[in-house]
């Protein structure tokens, strides 16, 4: 427990510093609607404003909110108008809890102003190293899958894209990262009868999460390759490890999802199998 915890707070500490920062450069979020450009062109700022409201918001959420297909610090800057709007979607939001001097139009107290930057690096923190472990996760899943394969007496081929399926590794060959058509799949491997498999790596710390990992990611790509390619000719796969809803998975499945998990990777191989003794 000891590296999560330095970690967590390491990165606290970076946050921590600023969230007092950005308030101390809009005057306590007063400033802000005046100094969106100048504030937003900043990366840190930028990132931090997410976090102003309660829930935080995504960047994706905030281009359909303010209608814009970028919120780029180069995009705001070429656009001023967009980013006070982007500033007032913020505003709008904003945790009354964390910055109460802002509904009520008054200055902040110094031990007002210390909680709020507290609670703000601390919940950007948890977020940033969440999401590191969920990457360091997917990337030592993704090594599982791979050696699992190269034990397995398959060959790894140097990725290269794989715009028809006579691009595509051929049996008992797989690359990583290839993309297949229009969507990239963390494996690509050649089946023993000729068919593809696209295999996508995922990894979800709670049920709610699994929604966007599986659903809104793999299901989807599992569709557009059975649309481009055929639904005889791939078999869009999933590697899960963590916590899904059951609901998440039976309807990845119905949308042409095959699923094995991360822990019992024997089940990929012995299916495998059953197609080169078929």
């Amino acid at each position: 427990m000891r590296e999560p915890l330095e970690k967590y707070l390491e990165v606290f500490e970076v946050y921590r510093d600023v969230f007092d920062e950005l308030l101390e450069s809009t005057v306590d979020l007063t400033g802000l609607p005046d100094k969106a450009v100048e504030t937003l062109c900043d990366k840190r700022f930028l990132e931090a404003v997410r976090y102003l409201p309660g829930p935080p918001i995504s960047f994706d959420d905030l281009k359909v909110l303010v209608d814009a297909p970028s919120v780029a610090p180069k995009t705001l800057k070429a656009d001023p108008a967009l980013a006070r709007r982007l500033v007032e979607t913020i505003m709008t939001g904003l945790d009354r809890r964390r910055f109460p001097w802002i509904a009520e139009s008054r200055e902040a107290t110094e031990q007002e102003r210390a909680s709020a930057v507290l609670a703000s690096g601390a919940m950007m923190a948890v977020k940033r190293v969440e999401t590191e472990r969920r990457n360091e996760g997917k990337t030592a899943q993704e090594q599982r899958v791979r050696d699992t394969l190269l034990a397995h007496g398959f060959t790894q081929l140097p990725a290269r894209p794989a715009r028809t399926l006579a691009e595509a590794p051929g049996p008992g060959q797989f690359c990583m990262e290839c993309l297949l058509g229009t969507r990239k799949a963390d494996l690509l491997v050649g089946l023993w009868d000729h068919r593809v498999m696209p295999i996508e790596c995922k990894v979800s710390n709670s049920a709610t999460n699994s929604i966007k990992r599986l659903n809104n990611d793999a299901a989807v790509k599992a569709e557009t390759w059975r649309k481009d390619f055929g639904s005889t000719q791939v078999v869009p796969t999933a590697v899960l490890s963590g916590v899904y809803n059951l609901r998440n998975l039976e309807d990845a499945q119905s949308r042409g999802l095959t699923l094995f998990w991360a822990h019992s990777l024997v089940e990929l191989t012995r299916w495998i199998d059953s197609i080169k003794n078929a």
